[in-house]
């Protein structure tokens, strides 16, 4: 059912979302300025509110985290090589922190981090779409 790609894949997505749970939970006032916005003149009631979304996300920290470890395991059990799946996972953690960075913190890349993770990808697909294989028979033949 799942592949060595797919888990990598998830567990990638996965390490963003514990990233994005603990700059939410840790970081600056980003549930409490939510809150107000929704309850208006009740702010009051977003100083419980504020409380309890932060230790949900610090509950999700530590339920991605597992989640993602789990997926990760998978991965290297698939795959024929950890190297591939260890740049998969990465490879898509760093899309998926770079879109839920945009997303839920307005936040923007340089032009030198889109270079970088260009030839991460390019890396990617050599790894994936070269066969130990085909470099046997190759040898077997000479």
């Amino acid at each position: 059912m799942w592949s060595s790609l797919g888990c990598s894949a998830v567990a990638g997505l996965l390490g963003a979302l514990s990233a994005c749970s603990a700059k939410l939970a840790l970081g600056a006032d980003y549930l409490r300025d939510v809150c107000t916005v929704y309850t208006g003149e009740r702010a009051e009631l977003c100083d419980w509110i504020h409380l309890l979304l932060r230790l949900c996300c610090i509950g999700l920290v530590f339920l991605c985290n597992a989640a993602m470890w789990t997926f990760f395991a998978k991965a290297l059990r698939f795959s024929s090589s950890s190297a591939a799946a260890t740049v998969t996972t990465t490879a898509s953690n760093f899309i998926s922190s770079a879109f839920l960075g945009k997303v839920l913190f307005g936040e923007s890349r340089a032009v030198m981090w889109w270079f970088g993770i260009s030839i991460t990808l390019c890396g990617l697909i050599l790894l994936h779409t070269f066969s130990p294989q085909a470099e046997e028979t190759t040898k077997k033949k000479n």
